[in-house]
């Protein structure tokens, strides 16, 4: 057995969909920031609705991590 089956559990944030966080992340990169324009693409919040808190938690973290992160080109005249 690998370590990577720990990670992929880890990963998982809405089972009935089979989305992952490593998919919501690239998501909100590419600006799709809200959960409902994530739950149209991937499906995730749409079954049992039992991934929403932790939907909503990750990205919050997204969130988080972007408002933290150094602006692309700041400092440059």
């Amino acid at each position: 057995m690998t370590d990577a089956a720990p990670d992929r559990k880890q990963d998982m944030l809405c089972p009935c969909s089979g989305t992952r966080k490593s998919k919501i992340l690239a998501l909100y990169q590419q600006g799709v920031t809200d959960l409902e324009s994530i739950s149209l693409r991937t499906g995730a919040c749409s079954g049992c609705g039992g991934c929403e808190a932790d939907m909503l938690a990750f990205l919050a973290e997204c969130a988080e991590a972007a408002a933290e992160a150094p602006i692309s080109g700041a400092g440059r005249a």
